[in-house]
């Protein structure tokens, strides 16, 4: 393709180069802007959940970063992105995305451990709660981290504010208090401040490389899904276990004011709230 510059015919290509001589490249937005006041505890917290980890994964305490990944429909629909496939032969989906009840959504709920670059994802197929995300963590505990920190006195979860997970969730807590006795090990939580997911390292360690590798791949069911989840890896030997959960979740499940003052916390960090240790219930 041919255009012209100051009068003078030159390629396309040409101009490319320029600009890239120049210092300019095509590239995507970037959420960094702020909607809104930054909470004044942003960056205390922040360096608390830093001194916090490196303490533990120091001491050999496992440090998990958890969250749910967006729901997806199942079904022979569209995937965002490209795969390598015969030219001109693409896969051929549906024209339009919606929800099909007899094939169901999907949750994975994440769980990335910073001490060794492994993940595990609990694939729901019922509602993103408090009891599902506990669920979750339980699962990867006697999968997992039973086996591998089986001597560590307690679990470090870092988590965002919001959501099944969040930091004024009554079903977490006392899902986590439940948890917390049945292995007898103290639960430390940790929340990122409001705003501040994009910084949870499940969502740029786990989260990321499963979108890229299951771009352009129609999630026709719950088992390609599970398999494109399980087959995801990274040069620096990220690897992910997956399994299915049907539970089913129930929702609006009401916490009693009873149940709370029984959980045994105690909050920590410089904010309250965004940080505590759940060790069980009281006597």
């Amino acid at each position: 393709m041919l255009g012209y510059n100051k009068g003078i015919l030159i390629e396309k290509s040409t101009v490319q180069r320029i600009v890239r001589n120049l210092g300019y490249s095509r590239q995507k937005n970037r959420k960094m802007e702020q909607v809104g006041n930054p909470d004044p505890d942003r960056g205390v917290q922040f360096e608390f959940i830093h001194s916090e980890t490196d303490k533990s994964l120091r001491d050999g305490i496992p440090v998990i970063s958890v969250d749910t990944k967006k729901k997806e429909n199942i079904g022979n629909f569209k995937n965002d992105g490209t795969e390598y496939r015969a030219s001109k032969q693409p896969r051929m989906v549906s024209d339009h995305d919606f929800f099909i009840p007899e094939l169901g959504k999907i949750a994975p709920y994440g769980i990335y451990v910073l001490n060794n670059n492994a993940a595990s994802v609990n694939l729901g197929t019922s509602a993103d709660t408090g009891l599902f995300s506990v669920e979750s963590i339980r699962r990867w505990w006697y999968t997992v981290g039973m086996e591998n920190f089986r001597y560590a006195d307690r679990i470090v979860v870092t988590c965002d504010c919001g959501g099944s997970n969040g930091s004024w969730n009554r079903l977490w807590k006392l899902a986590l208090a439940e948890l917390a006795e049945e292995i007898d090990k103290e639960i430390e939580v940790i929340h990122y401040p409001p705003g501040t997911s994009k910084y949870n390292k499940v969502e740029h360690r786990l989260f990321c490389y499963i979108s890229k590798h299951w771009q352009g791949k129609p999630l026709v069911d719950v088992q390609t899904v599970v398999n494109l989840i399980q087959s995801t890896t990274t040069e620096n030997g990220l690897s992910v276990a997956c399994m299915l959960d049907k539970n089913v979740y129930e929702t609006s499940i009401k916490v009693t004011d009873e149940s709370i003052d029984a959980i045994d916390i105690e909050y920590t960090g410089p904010h309250h709230g965004w940080a505590y240790i759940i060790k069980g219930f009281k006597l």
